[in-house]
């Protein structure tokens, strides 16, 4: 029988020393003492998560055939397999605010389902995503409301597609109708948000030459909250921090590395991963560090812009992405497309089996989780905005149904969807821009 502790430590409870902080994960002696019954019972902590797959796909390699998942997943969904029973594809979602087709609104209705101003100028409007209507409910207790991150260093100015302003290929997360929230591509800069590091850009740096590690500054701190829990949550304690400390070897790597490299780079500041695969994977990882700290519990990831030129040469894909998207029905240049989304879910894949491999309570954070992956795009050729790509993922707090394909055979708003998620994550409105229903088949039923 597990040790009970006493005393009951907040779950807010942070290690601190020289300007950082470190949030914990959920332990047992967050739960207040009390029988085991009781500690089940404990509610879990509600998240939401979406990421962003840029200009569609190939969706004969995409679309599975059938109603479950449980047998052989298509090309694109191969990655999937470890966490399929957590994976529900839903077909036949449609984004009918984003005609007249563009890059520009694939990426600005994939979260807010509104209808993007035509403007070039700074009176641009859209429409409040479900992320933001997320964080002013569920994202209030945390120390981040919401985190919005992506993998593209630069942000691109003026007029980007169609007469469209970039504003709403740049950004997928809006505050308000009038107010986008940049994202952040650094994984140093998104580790100083979740631990804390102060100072000037140039301090920082200098920092850095100092320190070996965020952890060694809290190193008598985590010793005395080792004394005071049990067993489970010294090893609990332990396996999240060795995560941490992988994070910033790993950030701290990529900045030696860039640093000994002495050809010209200037788009690329340190710390940032040379490839692409090892960058989005640490961008991953601290979703999940910042999931098990709850430290923020809704989080968007940008895979690419849309309209990226990004060619993905680790896969075998030398083309830049956004022409081999308009392929002219070409199977080569199909083919091609079809190994960068099957990469891209490969990316989606590792982190949910991340999220299936931490526990947290009587349960995972991918148990405690729900997770949108998907595309504005359906058909990216002729710019489609119905048929998208949808994955869900997760376990609502066990009640999700998965490994299961929903095929409504009639185009749907993918604002149902996000209705659905928003009110599974405990935000309970009646509407979302042109949401005409709910996904209930996703769930199982509510026990009277």
């Amino acid at each position: 029988m597990s040790f009970i502790q006493k005393k009951c430590v907040s779950r807010r409870t942070a290690l601190r020393g020289m300007g950082a902080s470190i949030a914990l994960p959920l332990l047992d002696a967050m739960v207040p003492a009390a029988t085991a019954a009781q500690k089940t019972a404990a509610r879990p902590v509600r998240r939401l998560g979406y990421v962003f797959m840029p200009m569609g796909c190939d969706l004969s390699r995409w679309k599975p055939t059938g109603e479950d998942l449980h047998g052989e997943l298509p090309p694109i969904l191969s990655p999937l397999a470890p966490v399929q029973k957590q994976v529900t594809v839903i077909s036949d979602l449609e984004l009918a605010n984003a005609y007249p087709g563009s890059h520009a609104t694939s990426n600005s209705a994939f979260l807010s389902a509104a209808t993007a101003k035509h403007t070039e100028s700074t009176d641009y409007f859209l429409g409040t995503t479900a992320d933001q209507i997320a964080a002013k409910q569920i994202g209030q207790s945390t120390q981040l409301p919401s985190m919005e991150l992506s993998m593209d260093l630069m942000q691109t100015v003026g007029q980007c597609d169609n007469g469209y302003a970039c504003v709403y290929q740049n950004n997928l997360s809006w505050s308000s109708p009038t107010t986008p929230l940049p994202s952040e591509a650094h994984p140093r800069v998104v580790f100083e948000n979740m631990f804390g590091e102060g100072g000037s850009a140039a301090e920082r740096s200098a920092e850095l030459q100092k320190k070996a590690s965020l952890l060694d500054w809290v190193t008598e701190d985590i010793a005395r909250l080792k004394r005071e829990v049990g067993a489970g949550d010294r090893n609990r304690i332990n396996q999240y921090l060795e995560s941490v400390r992988e994070v910033e070897r790993r950030i701290q790597k990529s900045e030696a590395d860039a640093t000994d490299n002495k050809l010209p780079d200037l788009d690329r500041p340190l710390g940032v991963p040379a490839s692409y695969g090892d960058h989005a994977r640490l961008m991953f990882d601290l979703q999940v560090l910042a999931m098990q700290a709850d430290i923020t519990r809704v989080t968007t990831f940008q895979l690419a812009r849309e309209t990226s030129n990004r060619s993905y040469p680790e896969v075998g894909v030398p083309d830049s992405h956004h022409p081999l998207s308009h392929h002219g029905n070409d199977d080569e240049k199909i083919a091609r497309l079809a190994k960068i989304n099957q990469f891209h879910v490969s990316l989606f894949a590792g982190f949910l089996g991340k999220l299936a491999d931490t526990v947290e309570g009587n349960g995972t954070l991918l148990d405690h989780s729900l997770l949108l992956y998907g595309s504005g795009m359906g058909n990216p050729n002729t710019h489609d905005h119905s048929n998208l790509p949808i994955i869900v993922a997760g376990g609502a707090a066990g009640a999700m149904k998965g490994g299961r394909h929903i095929e409504y055979g009639r185009q749907t708003p993918l604002a149902n969807l996000h209705l659905t998620l928003l009110n599974k994550a405990g935000v309970e409105i009646d509407e979302f821009a042109d949401s005409n229903g709910t996904v209930d088949e996703l769930f199982e039923p509510l026990s009277l």
